[in-house]
């Protein structure tokens, strides 16, 4: 993978702005980059800023403002997980000889390096090494849950470096099916919510209520709490999709009849 001009519009930052750019702002220019080479790109995956899968091939790229002890300790933590591990940071401005022991320490960690670079066209991605090749001891388990996570999750709803948002993860979008199903049909069993498509997950979710949206009316009867119907509307998009997706299989099943 080469370096790509990202196909982000221009934003006020120019490159004598670096200090200001937000981890979160870095999360498209890179999402375009391994998109233009075929990657599926998902953000926040169980503690993975971005990953990039490819058939069988899973890369984990951290996000950081500058590279500190706080980025390689998140880096080498991916590396139990994937041996395809890039960090990803603003082009380095000023000393040169300290952004020289930078990328050193970087190749010394084998994980690979991309810089974001902003300017009036838009936004760059230039690769500048891939991860060496890594004789470690992977997480089997932990990269199962990654890759599950991003099979389960319907759409992308996330932002790479988010911190202080609720993040859409595959339970809470799960959650918020099950929470709309019940805000349209008032109380329900879990068998007729797993009928209706809420998945096998169904009866768990409802009964650990992990958010504080379900509550029981009635042995094996649940309905939704005053907390679930004002917390699922912050989700606009999810919940719209939730309400068209009970439509449809509530159509479906008139329809069998």
């Amino acid at each position: 993978m080469a370096a790509l001009a990202a196909s982000i519009p221009a934003s006020s930052k120019d490159s004598r702005e670096y200090s200001r750019v937000q981890e979160t702002e870095l999360f498209l220019p890179i999402k375009a980059y391994f998109e233009s080479h075929g990657y599926s790109v998902n953000a926040e995956v169980k503690d993975c800023d971005v990953t990039a899968t490819r058939d069988d091939d899973l890369i984990i790229i951290e996000l950081k403002t500058s590279a500190n002890m706080s980025l390689l300790i998140q880096a080498t933590e991916r590396q139990k997980i994937s041996e395809s591990v890039y960090v990803a940071i603003p082009i380095a401005k000023g000393n040169r000889k300290h952004w020289r022991g930078i990328q050193r320490v970087i190749r010394r960690l084998e994980l690979g390096l991309l810089v974001v670079s902003f300017g009036p066209l838009g936004a760059t991605v230039t690769k500048l090494f891939d991860p060496a090749p890594a004789q470690r001891r992977k997480s089997k388990a932990k990269r199962r849950t990654v890759i599950r996570e991003i099979v389960d999750r319907s759409a992308e709803y996330n932002t790479g470096g988010s911190t202080q948002t609720k993040l859409v993860t595959a339970y809470r979008e799960n959650a918020i099916l099950i929470a709309t199903c019940l805000e349209q049909l008032g109380t329900c069993s879990p068998k007729r919510l797993r009928d209706l498509g809420t998945g096998d997950r169904t009866p768990t979710i409802l009964a650990k209520n992990h958010y504080g949206w379900f509550q029981r009316v009635e042995r094996g009867i649940y309905s939704i709490t005053g907390q679930g119907i004002e917390d699922i509307k912050s989700y606009t998009e999810l919940h719209n999709r939730s309400q068209k997706f009970l439509d449809d299989q509530l159509k479906n099943l008139d329809t069998r009849q």
